[in-house]
């Protein structure tokens, strides 16, 4: 048998706090994996020619993409205000100048060509290099959100072809070989980009069989918990059937109505408006009520 009381908003409190783990891949077959799902990708600038998926290249070991518009999107989504500035464009939005009213507001300045946002991660100036010449190539190495959760942790990506090259993150977006940038990492995304000819073979990084790829995920995980107060007025008798005399109907036996008396709580029970049960915290040990402070139970739920 049980008991129920209402929990007030104070008694709730909401904690979020982020968790890591550490991810590590070897070998060409495990990065193919379906179940894996971390796919490597080729990127070309074609030009000349109108898109044909007959006769394009292709890319990708999970499934099939075409170099061209592995191109054209990673251009769009990550480099569209860094084509003709390595540190980005200039913003290029009209100016509003204030009237009576809205039909007295004017705008001066160019009003089209606005800066693209580009994902930046950062508040500091960084430059971002892509590759704009005819048949120039892009890598791409995407990992799939079910593995890094909210992002990748910065500063903690790896990926290595054999066991001389190998690509890490500073931390602020870039993607380093041999102290040089040579493309840039997206956290949020799980979208790493290898953009310069400082990498001088992009191929065997995205067509080796022998590599390794390492990483940390994040995670926000919310703890709520709730304070479940017991007032010494409340709960001093129990409903426990067993405390009923089977002898006489509806006798209790003469030990529960001593003064002394005190019951034991074992389990506590959240509920909804409805009553219905959504879940059960149990005790380490019975914990007697008592009469003359108040006791307050603790309930944490990670979800």
């Amino acid at each position: 048998m049980g008991a129920y009381k209402q929990l007030l908003t104070s008694d709730i409190i909401v904690t979020p706090f982020e968790v890591h783990k550490d991810f590590t891949f070897i070998g060409g077959g495990s990065l193919v994996d379906p179940s894996v799902g971390i796919d490597r990708l080729l990127g070309q600038n074609i030009t000349g020619s109108l898109f044909n998926p007959n006769s394009d290249p292709t890319t990708g070991n999970l499934g099939i993409q075409y170099q061209r518009l592995v191109y054209n999107s990673v251009k769009e989504l990550y480099y569209s205000n860094y084509l003709s500035s390595s540190y980005g464009d200039q913003v290029n939005l009209p100016i509003l100048i204030p009237g009576r009213d809205t039909e007295g507001d004017r705008f001066i300045g160019p009003i089209s060509n606005p800066q693209y946002y580009n994902y930046l991660q950062t508040t500091l100036s960084y430059s971002k290099l892509f590759p704009t010449s005819s048949g120039a190539y892009v890598g791409v190495i995407s990992i799939p959100a079910r593995l890094f959760g909210d992002y990748i942790n910065p500063g903690s990506f790896s990926f290595s072809e054999g066991s001389i090259n190998f690509l890490t993150d500073d931390g602020e977006g870039n993607i380093i070989f041999n102290g040089e940038t040579v493309g840039n990492i997206f956290y949020p995304h799980g979208v790493i980009t290898i953009t310069s000819a400082g990498l001088s073979n992009i191929f065997d990084f995205i067509n080796s069989s022998d590599i390794t790829c390492s990483f940390q995920s994040s995670y926000t995980i919310y703890e709520t918990q709730y304070k479940c107060t017991i007032r010494e007025n409340e709960y001093n008798f129990t409903l426990n059937p067993s405390t009923i005399s089977g002898s006489t109907e509806g006798t209790l036996y003469g030990f529960v109505t001593e003064s002394y008396f005190s019951p034991y709580i074992t389990t506590v029970g959240l509920y909804d408006e409805q009553q219905n049960l959504l879940a059960i915290g149990k005790l380490a040990q019975p914990l007697p009520s008592s009469p003359t402070t108040d006791t307050t139970i603790l309930i944490n739920i990670d979800r």
